[in-house]
Protein backbone atom coordinates (compact mmCIF):
# COMPACT_ATOMS: atom_id res chain seq x y z
CA UNK A 1 0.00 0.00 0.00
CA UNK A 2 0.99 3.27 -0.64
CA UNK A 3 0.32 4.49 2.73
CA UNK A 4 2.82 2.35 4.14
CA UNK A 5 5.29 4.34 2.27
CA UNK A 6 3.99 7.31 3.15
CA UNK A 7 4.34 6.93 6.95
CA UNK A 8 8.00 5.34 6.28
CA UNK A 9 9.21 9.39 4.62
CA UNK A 10 6.97 11.18 7.55
CA UNK A 11 9.16 9.36 10.16
CA UNK A 12 12.40 10.54 8.17
CA UNK A 13 10.95 14.14 7.88
CA UNK A 14 11.20 16.24 11.08
CA UNK A 15 11.60 19.54 9.05
CA UNK A 16 11.51 21.09 5.58
CA UNK A 17 15.04 20.91 4.80
CA UNK A 18 15.04 17.29 5.81
CA UNK A 19 12.02 16.44 3.46
CA UNK A 20 13.05 18.43 0.48
CA UNK A 21 16.25 16.26 0.75
CA UNK A 22 14.60 13.32 0.89
CA UNK A 23 11.94 14.37 -1.62
CA UNK A 24 15.68 14.93 -3.68
CA UNK A 25 17.17 12.23 -3.29
CA UNK A 26 14.08 9.68 -4.13
CA UNK A 27 14.19 11.82 -7.24
CA UNK A 28 17.62 11.27 -8.21
CA UNK A 29 17.28 7.38 -7.36
CA UNK A 30 13.87 7.69 -10.34
CA UNK A 31 16.77 9.07 -12.98
CA UNK A 32 15.72 12.63 -12.46
CA UNK A 33 18.49 15.32 -13.00
CA UNK A 34 19.17 18.19 -10.67
CA UNK A 35 19.37 21.32 -12.29
CA UNK A 36 20.67 24.70 -11.11
CA UNK A 37 18.61 28.39 -11.36
CA UNK A 38 21.72 29.84 -12.11
CA UNK A 39 22.34 28.24 -15.37
CA UNK A 40 20.03 27.91 -18.64
CA UNK A 41 20.13 24.26 -18.96
CA UNK A 42 18.73 22.56 -22.10
CA UNK A 43 15.84 19.73 -21.99
CA UNK A 44 15.59 16.66 -23.18
CA UNK A 45 12.00 14.43 -23.72
CA UNK A 46 11.74 11.63 -21.64
CA UNK A 47 13.71 12.84 -19.08
CA UNK A 48 12.89 14.52 -15.33
CA UNK A 49 14.71 16.95 -13.57
CA UNK A 50 14.03 19.26 -10.69
CA UNK A 51 15.26 22.62 -9.63
CA UNK A 52 15.60 23.45 -5.57
CA UNK A 53 15.49 26.84 -3.62
CA UNK A 54 16.54 27.78 0.02
CA UNK A 55 17.20 23.90 0.83
CA UNK A 56 13.14 23.54 1.75
CA UNK A 57 11.20 23.99 -1.36
CA UNK A 58 11.30 22.42 -5.19
CA UNK A 59 9.72 21.63 -8.42
CA UNK A 60 10.24 18.52 -10.15
CA UNK A 61 9.16 17.97 -13.42
CA UNK A 62 9.12 14.91 -16.56
CA UNK A 63 9.38 15.87 -19.84
CA UNK A 64 7.73 13.11 -22.27
CA UNK A 65 8.11 12.45 -25.54
CA UNK A 66 6.96 14.83 -27.93
CA UNK A 67 5.38 16.74 -25.02
CA UNK A 68 2.16 18.94 -25.97
CA UNK A 69 2.12 22.94 -24.86
CA UNK A 70 0.13 21.81 -21.73
CA UNK A 71 1.10 20.88 -17.59
CA UNK A 72 -0.19 18.96 -15.19
CA UNK A 73 0.38 19.87 -11.74
CA UNK A 74 -0.03 18.77 -8.04
CA UNK A 75 1.00 21.77 -5.25
CA UNK A 76 2.09 21.05 -1.64
CA UNK A 77 3.94 22.23 1.09
CA UNK A 78 6.64 20.54 3.37
CA UNK A 79 6.08 22.79 6.29
CA UNK A 80 4.08 22.64 9.45
CA UNK A 81 3.53 24.51 12.72
CA UNK A 82 5.89 24.07 15.19
CA UNK A 83 7.97 26.68 17.00
CA UNK A 84 11.16 27.89 15.83
CA UNK A 85 14.66 28.99 17.88
CA UNK A 86 15.88 32.16 17.67
CA UNK A 87 19.43 33.35 16.95
CA UNK A 88 20.50 33.75 20.85
CA UNK A 89 18.43 31.06 22.14
CA UNK A 90 20.00 30.28 25.55
CA UNK A 91 18.25 31.87 28.79
CA UNK A 92 19.21 30.51 32.17
CA UNK A 93 16.39 30.34 35.00
CA UNK A 94 16.76 28.81 38.44
CA UNK A 95 19.65 27.45 37.30
CA UNK A 96 18.64 25.58 34.14
CA UNK A 97 18.66 26.49 30.30
CA UNK A 98 15.82 27.03 28.66
CA UNK A 99 15.42 27.75 25.03
CA UNK A 100 14.18 31.09 23.36
CA UNK A 101 11.59 30.11 20.59
CA UNK A 102 8.43 32.07 18.67
CA UNK A 103 5.42 30.56 16.95
CA UNK A 104 5.46 29.27 13.50
CA UNK A 105 2.20 28.75 12.03
CA UNK A 106 -0.87 28.73 13.96
CA UNK A 107 -0.29 26.08 16.22
CA UNK A 108 -2.10 24.36 18.94
CA UNK A 109 0.44 25.88 22.14
CA UNK A 110 -0.78 23.19 24.78
CA UNK A 111 0.06 19.99 22.60
CA UNK A 112 3.97 20.44 22.79
CA UNK A 113 3.77 19.93 26.49
CA UNK A 114 5.02 16.89 28.19
CA UNK A 115 6.71 14.92 25.63
CA UNK A 116 9.87 14.46 24.28
CA UNK A 117 11.30 16.99 21.91
CA UNK A 118 14.51 17.54 19.61
CA UNK A 119 15.87 19.89 17.42
CA UNK A 120 15.80 19.49 13.60
CA UNK A 121 16.11 21.87 10.94
CA UNK A 122 19.33 23.04 8.90
CA UNK A 123 22.86 24.72 10.50
CA UNK A 124 25.08 27.17 8.12
CA UNK A 125 28.73 25.98 8.48
CA UNK A 126 32.20 27.51 7.43
CA UNK A 127 34.76 25.39 6.01
CA UNK A 128 38.08 27.57 4.65
CA UNK A 129 36.72 29.67 2.77
CA UNK A 130 33.66 27.90 1.83
CA UNK A 131 30.14 28.04 3.87
CA UNK A 132 27.35 25.68 3.29
CA UNK A 133 23.99 23.97 4.92
CA UNK A 134 24.22 20.75 7.02
CA UNK A 135 21.10 19.10 8.11
CA UNK A 136 21.27 18.87 12.01
CA UNK A 137 18.52 16.53 13.26
CA UNK A 138 19.19 15.75 17.06
CA UNK A 139 18.51 12.10 17.21
CA UNK A 140 17.86 11.69 21.17
CA UNK A 141 15.18 13.26 23.57
CA UNK A 142 16.93 16.65 23.82
CA UNK A 143 13.97 19.01 24.93
CA UNK A 144 10.95 19.09 27.52
CA UNK A 145 8.16 21.60 28.04
CA UNK A 146 7.08 20.42 31.62
CA UNK A 147 3.50 22.03 32.12
CA UNK A 148 2.95 23.74 35.70
CA UNK A 149 1.12 21.36 38.16
CA UNK A 150 -2.66 21.61 38.43
CA UNK A 151 -1.95 22.83 41.93
CA UNK A 152 -0.69 26.07 41.17
CA UNK A 153 -3.22 26.69 38.24
CA UNK A 154 -6.65 24.98 39.24
CA UNK A 155 -8.34 26.76 36.62
CA UNK A 156 -6.41 24.99 34.15
CA UNK A 157 -8.84 22.78 32.71
CA UNK A 158 -11.06 25.68 32.23
CA UNK A 159 -9.06 26.90 28.87
CA UNK A 160 -5.17 27.21 29.13
CA UNK A 161 -3.50 30.01 27.75
CA UNK A 162 0.34 30.60 27.50
CA UNK A 163 2.32 33.61 27.49
CA UNK A 164 4.69 33.01 24.55
CA UNK A 165 6.93 35.15 25.91
CA UNK A 166 8.42 33.06 28.60
CA UNK A 167 6.04 29.71 29.27
CA UNK A 168 6.62 28.10 26.43
CA UNK A 169 10.29 27.83 26.11
CA UNK A 170 11.34 24.12 26.20
CA UNK A 171 14.24 22.95 28.91
CA UNK A 172 17.41 21.86 27.65
CA UNK A 173 19.67 21.27 30.61
CA UNK A 174 20.67 21.91 33.84
CA UNK A 175 23.29 25.15 34.24
CA UNK A 176 24.28 27.44 31.63
CA UNK A 177 25.14 25.61 27.81
CA UNK A 178 27.30 26.94 25.14
CA UNK A 179 25.11 26.80 22.60
CA UNK A 180 27.44 27.08 19.55
CA UNK A 181 29.69 24.47 21.14
CA UNK A 182 26.72 22.03 21.17
CA UNK A 183 25.67 22.23 17.51
CA UNK A 184 29.76 21.66 17.03
CA UNK A 185 29.98 19.09 18.47
CA UNK A 186 26.55 17.41 17.03
CA UNK A 187 28.12 18.57 13.32
CA UNK A 188 31.24 17.21 14.16
CA UNK A 189 33.04 20.68 13.49
CA UNK A 190 34.98 23.57 15.56
CA UNK A 191 32.46 26.27 17.58
CA UNK A 192 33.81 29.15 15.58
CA UNK A 193 33.04 27.47 12.46
CA UNK A 194 29.01 27.52 13.58
CA UNK A 195 28.00 30.52 11.76
CA UNK A 196 23.66 30.54 11.28
CA UNK A 197 20.99 28.32 11.73
CA UNK A 198 17.23 27.57 10.82
CA UNK A 199 16.18 25.13 13.68
CA UNK A 200 12.54 24.09 14.85
CA UNK A 201 11.32 21.87 17.73
CA UNK A 202 10.47 18.56 16.77
CA UNK A 203 7.97 16.15 18.14
CA UNK A 204 9.76 12.79 18.76
CA UNK A 205 6.69 10.86 18.69
CA UNK A 206 6.97 8.47 15.50
CA UNK A 207 4.26 7.92 12.81
CA UNK A 208 1.98 5.10 14.11
CA UNK A 209 -0.88 3.19 13.55
CA UNK A 210 -3.82 2.91 15.48
CA UNK A 211 -7.44 2.55 16.35
CA UNK A 212 -8.70 -1.06 16.61
CA UNK A 213 -7.94 -2.42 13.00
CA UNK A 214 -5.52 0.17 12.63
CA UNK A 215 -7.10 2.83 10.77
CA UNK A 216 -5.67 5.54 11.57
CA UNK A 217 -2.43 6.92 11.09
CA UNK A 218 -1.21 9.08 14.54
CA UNK A 219 1.69 11.02 13.64
CA UNK A 220 3.39 14.52 13.59
CA UNK A 221 3.43 16.99 10.48
CA UNK A 222 0.50 14.80 8.61
CA UNK A 223 -0.35 18.68 7.61
CA UNK A 224 0.74 18.59 4.46
CA UNK A 225 3.33 15.51 4.71
CA UNK A 226 0.60 12.97 4.45
CA UNK A 227 -0.54 14.64 1.20
CA UNK A 228 2.58 15.72 -0.37
CA UNK A 229 4.26 12.47 -0.01
CA UNK A 230 0.76 10.81 -1.46
CA UNK A 231 1.47 13.01 -4.63
CA UNK A 232 4.95 12.74 -4.72
CA UNK A 233 4.69 9.03 -5.28
CA UNK A 234 1.89 8.94 -7.58
CA UNK A 235 3.97 11.95 -9.68
CA UNK A 236 7.47 9.28 -9.38
CA UNK A 237 4.87 6.04 -10.54
CA UNK A 238 3.63 8.09 -14.04
CA UNK A 239 5.40 8.05 -17.45
CA UNK A 240 2.28 8.16 -19.81
CA UNK A 241 0.66 11.03 -21.85
CA UNK A 242 2.23 13.87 -23.43
CA UNK A 243 1.65 16.95 -20.73
CA UNK A 244 4.85 17.75 -18.97
CA UNK A 245 4.02 16.52 -15.42
CA UNK A 246 5.00 18.89 -11.96
CA UNK A 247 5.33 18.46 -8.76
CA UNK A 248 5.63 21.45 -6.73
CA UNK A 249 6.97 21.40 -3.04
CA UNK A 250 6.82 24.34 -1.42
CA UNK A 251 7.64 25.81 2.38
CA UNK A 252 6.52 28.56 4.61
CA UNK A 253 2.66 27.49 3.29
CA UNK A 254 2.12 28.12 7.45
CA UNK A 255 3.29 31.55 7.64
CA UNK A 256 1.74 32.57 4.97
CA UNK A 257 4.23 31.78 1.86
CA UNK A 258 5.82 35.20 0.99
CA UNK A 259 9.66 34.05 0.87
CA UNK A 260 11.44 33.15 -2.10
CA UNK A 261 10.53 29.61 -1.89
CA UNK A 262 7.07 30.04 -0.94
CA UNK A 263 4.05 29.85 -2.92
CA UNK A 264 3.74 33.15 -3.39
CA UNK A 265 7.33 33.73 -4.74
CA UNK A 266 7.78 33.55 -8.60
CA UNK A 267 9.87 29.79 -8.54
CA UNK A 268 6.64 27.88 -9.74
CA UNK A 269 6.02 30.77 -12.66
CA UNK A 270 10.43 31.09 -13.28
CA UNK A 271 10.32 27.20 -13.99
CA UNK A 272 7.20 26.69 -16.30
CA UNK A 273 8.44 29.35 -18.62
CA UNK A 274 11.79 27.64 -18.17
CA UNK A 275 10.58 24.91 -20.01
CA UNK A 276 8.58 26.61 -22.45
CA UNK A 277 11.42 27.98 -23.88
CA UNK A 278 13.22 25.52 -24.18
CA UNK A 279 10.82 23.68 -26.39
CA UNK A 280 9.46 26.31 -28.12
CA UNK A 281 5.71 26.62 -26.90
CA UNK A 282 3.87 29.86 -25.64
CA UNK A 283 4.11 29.57 -21.98
CA UNK A 284 0.45 31.67 -21.97
CA UNK A 285 -0.94 29.28 -23.88
CA UNK A 286 0.26 26.31 -21.97
CA UNK A 287 -0.90 27.59 -18.47
CA UNK A 288 -4.09 28.49 -20.78
CA UNK A 289 -4.45 24.26 -21.57
CA UNK A 290 -3.37 23.68 -17.77
CA UNK A 291 -4.65 21.96 -14.62
CA UNK A 292 -3.52 22.24 -10.96
CA UNK A 293 -3.95 20.60 -8.02
CA UNK A 294 -3.63 22.41 -4.65
CA UNK A 295 -2.98 19.56 -2.29
CA UNK A 296 -3.30 20.47 1.65
CA UNK A 297 -4.82 18.24 4.43
CA UNK A 298 -8.63 19.02 5.15
CA UNK A 299 -10.95 19.17 8.40
CA UNK A 300 -12.85 16.27 9.27
CA UNK A 301 -15.70 16.41 11.12
CA UNK A 302 -14.58 15.76 14.74
CA UNK A 303 -16.70 12.68 16.57
CA UNK A 304 -16.01 15.22 19.66
CA UNK A 305 -16.94 18.29 18.41
CA UNK A 306 -18.96 18.29 15.40
CA UNK A 307 -20.89 21.39 16.00
CA UNK A 308 -18.05 23.02 14.40
CA UNK A 309 -18.85 21.60 10.78
CA UNK A 310 -20.60 22.59 8.48
CA UNK A 311 -24.51 21.25 8.67
CA UNK A 312 -24.64 19.83 4.79
CA UNK A 313 -20.87 19.53 4.34
CA UNK A 314 -19.93 17.05 6.70
CA UNK A 315 -16.13 15.49 5.79
CA UNK A 316 -16.14 11.78 7.71
CA UNK A 317 -12.40 10.13 8.24
CA UNK A 318 -12.17 6.99 5.89
CA UNK A 319 -14.80 8.21 3.38
CA UNK A 320 -12.36 9.50 0.57
CA UNK A 321 -10.18 12.54 -0.29
CA UNK A 322 -11.97 15.76 0.07
CA UNK A 323 -12.65 18.98 -2.35
CA UNK A 324 -12.24 22.22 -0.91
CA UNK A 325 -14.62 25.40 -1.46
CA UNK A 326 -14.86 28.59 0.10
CA UNK A 327 -16.88 31.68 -1.10
CA UNK A 328 -13.99 34.09 0.21
CA UNK A 329 -11.86 32.55 -2.25
CA UNK A 330 -9.38 30.86 0.33
CA UNK A 331 -9.67 27.51 -1.62
CA UNK A 332 -9.05 27.58 -5.71
CA UNK A 333 -11.88 25.12 -6.44
CA UNK A 334 -14.92 26.71 -8.35
CA UNK A 335 -17.85 24.74 -10.16
CA UNK A 336 -15.16 24.24 -13.13
CA UNK A 337 -12.43 22.78 -11.71
CA UNK A 338 -14.51 20.39 -9.14
CA UNK A 339 -16.82 18.91 -11.68
CA UNK A 340 -13.66 17.65 -13.44
CA UNK A 341 -12.58 16.19 -9.96
CA UNK A 342 -15.75 14.43 -9.02
CA UNK A 343 -15.77 13.33 -12.80
CA UNK A 344 -12.55 11.72 -12.81
CA UNK A 345 -13.15 10.35 -9.19
CA UNK A 346 -16.14 8.72 -10.48
CA UNK A 347 -14.71 7.38 -13.37
CA UNK A 348 -12.11 6.12 -11.36
CA UNK A 349 -14.04 4.87 -8.40
CA UNK A 350 -11.88 6.88 -5.57
CA UNK A 351 -14.45 7.95 -2.50
CA UNK A 352 -14.68 11.81 -2.32
CA UNK A 353 -16.18 14.53 0.14
CA UNK A 354 -16.94 18.01 0.12
CA UNK A 355 -15.57 20.27 2.36
CA UNK A 356 -16.82 24.08 2.94
CA UNK A 357 -16.17 26.02 6.58
CA UNK A 358 -19.87 27.01 8.86
CA UNK A 359 -20.48 30.20 7.69
CA UNK A 360 -20.10 32.19 10.68
CA UNK A 361 -16.24 30.81 10.69
CA UNK A 362 -13.67 32.03 8.60
CA UNK A 363 -11.54 28.44 8.51
CA UNK A 364 -7.41 28.24 7.36
CA UNK A 365 -6.04 28.81 3.54
CA UNK A 366 -3.69 27.03 1.43
CA UNK A 367 -1.30 27.73 -1.31
CA UNK A 368 -3.44 27.23 -4.13
CA UNK A 369 -4.30 30.73 -4.63
CA UNK A 370 -1.18 32.46 -3.87
CA UNK A 371 0.68 30.11 -6.75
CA UNK A 372 -2.82 30.94 -9.02
CA UNK A 373 -1.90 34.93 -8.83
CA UNK A 374 1.65 33.94 -9.93
CA UNK A 375 0.57 31.51 -12.37
CA UNK A 376 -2.88 31.98 -13.38
CA UNK A 377 -3.79 28.40 -13.61
CA UNK A 378 -7.02 26.56 -13.59
CA UNK A 379 -6.90 24.78 -10.01
CA UNK A 380 -9.15 22.69 -7.36
CA UNK A 381 -8.14 22.36 -3.91
CA UNK A 382 -8.42 19.09 -2.27
CA UNK A 383 -6.70 17.14 0.57
CA UNK A 384 -6.68 14.27 2.90
CA UNK A 385 -9.41 14.76 5.63
CA UNK A 386 -7.64 15.14 8.84
CA UNK A 387 -8.28 15.50 12.89
CA UNK A 388 -6.18 17.58 15.73
CA UNK A 389 -5.03 20.01 12.56
CA UNK A 390 -1.88 22.36 13.66
CA UNK A 391 -1.34 19.84 17.03
CA UNK A 392 1.96 18.36 17.12
CA UNK A 393 0.74 14.83 16.73
CA UNK A 394 -2.51 14.38 14.26
CA UNK A 395 -4.86 12.14 12.93
CA UNK A 396 -6.17 10.86 9.82
CA UNK A 397 -7.17 7.54 8.72
CA UNK A 398 -5.18 5.38 6.40
CA UNK A 399 -7.17 4.55 3.58
CA UNK A 400 -7.67 8.00 3.13
CA UNK A 401 -3.80 8.16 2.02
CA UNK A 402 -4.20 5.52 -0.03
CA UNK A 403 -7.07 7.31 -1.89
CA UNK A 404 -5.34 10.48 -2.20
CA UNK A 405 -2.25 8.28 -3.72
CA UNK A 406 -5.11 6.78 -6.09
CA UNK A 407 -6.51 10.15 -7.02
CA UNK A 408 -3.23 11.53 -8.04
CA UNK A 409 -2.20 9.06 -10.32
CA UNK A 410 -5.72 8.90 -12.09
CA UNK A 411 -5.40 12.70 -12.47
CA UNK A 412 -1.11 12.26 -14.00
CA UNK A 413 -2.33 8.98 -16.15
CA UNK A 414 -5.72 10.09 -17.57
CA UNK A 415 -5.91 11.65 -20.84
CA UNK A 416 -8.13 14.82 -20.53
CA UNK A 417 -8.87 18.22 -22.80
CA UNK A 418 -9.29 21.51 -20.85
CA UNK A 419 -11.98 23.91 -22.37
CA UNK A 420 -13.17 27.41 -21.13
CA UNK A 421 -16.31 26.10 -20.05
CA UNK A 422 -15.66 22.32 -19.30
CA UNK A 423 -13.16 19.41 -19.84
CA UNK A 424 -13.07 16.48 -22.40
CA UNK A 425 -12.00 13.05 -21.50
CA UNK A 426 -10.33 11.52 -24.04
CA UNK A 427 -10.06 7.90 -22.83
Amino acid sequence: MVSDKVIELLASSPSPFHAASLLKENLRKAGFRELSEREVSPLETGQGYFFSRNGSSLVAFYVPDNPSPSFRLSLVHLDSPTWKLKPHPVIVREEGTVLDVEPYGGLIDYSWFDRPLTLAGRVMVRAGKEVSSRLLYVDRDLLSLPSLAIHLNRGVNEGAHFDRNGETFPLLALGKVDFPSFLAGELGVQKEDVLSFDLFLASREKPAKCGLNGEFLLSPRLDDLASAYACFLSFLSVRKGKDIHVFYAADNEEVGSLTRQGAASTFLKDTLERIAASFSFSFKAAVASSFALSVDNAHATHPNFAKFADQTSRVLLGRGIAIKSAASETYTTNALSSAFVKALAEKEKIPYQEFTNRSDLRGGSTLGNLSTAQVPLLTADIGIPQLAMHSSSELCAVKDIDAMAAFLKAFYSCRFEVREDGYLFLD
